[in-house]
Order: C-alpha cells, then sequence, then structure tokens
C-alpha cells in the first residue's frame, strides 16, 4: 500500500478515471490519499465524507476474528468519531474459531477514516475506507497483529501499541 502526493484535481479525476478500470499510477492501488494545498477544481462533486456515527459499518484491521463492526456509539461527542477515537460496536461478520463472535458488543479504535483530516504542516491525510482495531474497555488490542496502512495522529491519542503493530505509518 502507498500513499501517493497529489492535487485535488488529479484524485478527481483518478476517481473517475477508475470507474473506467485504468489505473494511472503505475499499477499501484493506493488505501490512502494525501492531498496538499488547495485548489479551484471542486466543479465535480464528490461523495461527502462525515463522521463514524450510529449504524456506520467499519472493516476490522486485526486478527481477532471479526471481518465487520457496525458502530453502535461513538464515545468521542454528538458528532460522532474520527481518526484514533473509541467507538461501540456490534459484530455483524466474524471468522470461526476468532477471539470474538458474530454479535458480540466490542470497544474499537478507527485507525483509517475516510473524512478528511488536516495536519498541522496544511496537508490533509484521507483514507478509501473506515476501518477500526478492536480493544477491549481498557483499551488493549485483543489481535496480535494491525493490516494496513496506519496513520501517525494516534499517536497523539496514545495508542502506541497499534502503531508498534502496524504494518505501514502514513
Amino acid at each position: 500500500m502507498a500513499a501517493f502526493l497529489r492535487s485535488k484535481c488529479s484524485s478527481v479525476g483518478r476517481t473517475l478515471m477508475g470507474s473506467i478500470g485504468n489505473n494511472l499510477y503505475g499499477g499501484v492501488n493506493s488505501s490512502i490519499e494525501t492531498v496538499t494545498g488547495s485548489s479551484r477544481c471542486d466543479a465535480i462533486s464528490q461523495q461527502i465524507r462525515t463522521f463514524i456515527q450510529m449504524r456506520t459499518n467499519l472493516k476490522v484491521v486485526d486478527n481477532s476474528g471479526a471481518k465487520r463492526v457496525m458502530c453502535i456509539q461513538s464515545l468521542r461527542g454528538k458528532k460522532g468519531a474520527r481518526l484514533g477515537d473509541m467507538i461501540i460496536g456490534s459484530v455483524k461478520e466474524a471468522q470461526p474459531r476468532g477471539k470474538v463472535k458474530k454479535g458480540d458488543v466490542v470497544y474499537g479504535v478507527v485507525v483509517r477514516a475516510a473524512m478528511k483530516k488536516g495536519r498541522s504542516d496544511g496537508s490533509e491525510v484521507q483514507f478509501d475506507d473506515n476501518a477500526i482495531v478492536i480493544v477491549n474497555n481498557k483499551g488493549e488490542l485483543v489481535g496480535t497483529r494491525v493490516f494496513g496502512p496506519v496513520p501517525h495522529e494516534l499517536r497523539k491519542k496514545k495508542h502506541l501499541k497499534i502503531l508498534a503493530l502496524a504494518e505501514h505509518i502514513v
């Protein structure tokens, strides 16, 4: 998984061309977009990405046994959860013989969110999907591995164990 630096115009063009089947960036499928600067290429409206809120389906990116979780409650506030926030969710799909089963109520930390997150250097980070890592009520990981890219903003939220187990830090 690779991160690309590109303008808003090229990411809009990539979205349109991606539906045709062309990959303009050499065969590497990215699950993260990093956009820098501002551009006046908002003529083509994209899907509006919002907070992770109640009834949002999230992908589980650890080896705890769950595949998909539906958010029951965000522990951040009324609007919803963002990167690094804790949520409570219900397991909707699970692997057989996993640590968590279908129907279990679990806690999770959001490690990827489709909503743009601004950084202090002026760039923005945005992922293609919403994903969590399952933790217990004390914040300790249930699984032993974390798959895919994870943003370094988790360091500010004190989720250092997730960063230590991650394959790629963006």
